[in-house]
């Protein structure tokens, strides 16, 4: 049996919901995937790969996001834009989990 994909989403202070994407692999504690498609097609989805490595005095996480070239002559801003997305999200994480 194929279990469905879960969605990504965000919920504003008014309710209103932004679809971002679906997970596509879930292995806690080591690795979440998912297609990341935030105000575009589905069809246009890239694909995001995030690890957690135990580091023996914390955890190290790498994140892989491939397949900019869906978006074509887009994709270069789309990228330039999620990386600035990244370095501001991250230090939220940072602090929820310290």
């Amino acid at each position: 049996m194929i279990e469905p994909l879960r969605r990504i989403f965000e919920r504003t202070a008014g309710g209103t919901e932004h679809e971002w994407g679906e997970v596509t692999v879930w292995e806690p504690p080591h690795r979440l995937g998912y297609l990341w498609h935030l105000r575009r097609d589905r069809a246009d989805a890239t694909e995001v790969d995030i690890r957690f490595a135990d580091t023996g005095g914390g955890t190290r996480i790498d994140i892989e996001h491939r397949g900019w070239e869906r978006l074509g002559a887009d994709g270069p801003g789309w990228r330039e834009a999620n990386r600035g997305g990244w370095a501001t999200l991250l230090p939220y994480y940072v602090a929820a989990v310290s």
